[in-house]
């Protein structure tokens, strides 16, 4: 019997997942559907429900839905509990399990597959937001040398580092207080690539031999890549192995097979150019 598994979002039709799990599975041998769903704004516990109805066995969750999994969900993930935002949820015997796997996608595609060690870098997460708060906890376990989030608004910053202090130590800035530091691993986590922005670091934060990482990918570089280009930053990644890499790990929870990650991210590196 084939299992059913889904994405669902508003908008959805841009979501390359079901083209990733059909990869997976594929390579793994295993017998799944995976379909994309679109819920109105005020829709998803109705979307989902009937998802569930008619056998479907798990979700991932796209924006703007990862809170509202959050509150459907019984049982939760400390990672997903933690950041209070859910895009892997399981559907098994009554009980709906909820799980979050963007941040440990994140530190897979940074530490495995750019060879970048997070432990003992000064890291600095650019924004506040959701996209920010999903993989907090996993980089601050990967024990950095520092962990800086600055944010526009400020007061957003210090509310994320006042969460995940039990955690490791988080220090909130404003960007005017970049000016004069330097760090090795800078991730945008703002949604200003989506518009063809770019968030207002000073110059030269890039430390030689840095890391430039936008969790929004694209064909060509976004406009923090480019920038970071122009600083001479060592290293420049746009989000597409994330992406592939918390995918793996959603499939994972479901399958319990790991699948290889690289040869599909090939795949949909040509898709997308």
């Amino acid at each position: 019997m084939t299992d059913q598994y889904a994405v669902i979002g508003n908008p959805i039709s841009h979501s390359q997942s079901p083209l990733i799990h059909s990869e997976f599975a594929k390579q793994t041998g295993q017998n799944i559907v995976y379909d994309r769903l679109s819920a109105p704004l005020d829709g998803f516990d109705r979307v989902a429900s009937a998802f569930v109805g008619q056998g479907g066995k798990g979700l991932n969750i796209t924006l703007p839905f990862k809170g509202d999994a959050f509150r459907l969900a019984h049982q939760l993930t400390s990672r997903a509990s933690v950041c209070e935002a859910v895009n892997t949820l399981t559907f098994k015997d009554g009980v709906i399990y909820g799980d979050n796997t963007d941040g440990v996608g994140l530190v897979r595609d940074i530490v495995e597959n750019l060879d970048m060690p997070i432990a003992g870098k000064r890291v600095l997460l650019l924004g506040a937001g959701g996209a920010v708060r999903g993989v907090l906890l996993p980089l601050l376990e990967e024990k950095p040398a520092s962990l800086t989030v600055a944010n526009r608004t400020v007061e957003k910053a210090q509310a994320l580092a006042s969460q995940f202090a039990p955690y490791g130590a988080v220090r909130a800035v404003g960007y005017p207080d970049l000016m004069g530091e330097q760090f090795d691993i800078i991730i945008n986590g703002t949604s200003t690539s989506l518009h063809d922005e770019l968030p207002p670091i000073p110059h030269g934060v890039f430390a030689p031999d840095a890391l430039a990482y936008d969790m929004v990918y694209s064909a060509g570089l976004t406009p923090f890549l480019k920038r970071a280009q122009q600083e001479k930053a060592g290293m420049l990644a746009d989000g597409l192995g994330m992406l592939v890499e918390q995918a793996a790990e959603s499939f994972f929870i479901w399958r319990g097979v790991k699948p290889e990650t690289r040869r599909v991210m090939a795949i949909l590196r040509e898709v997308l150019n």
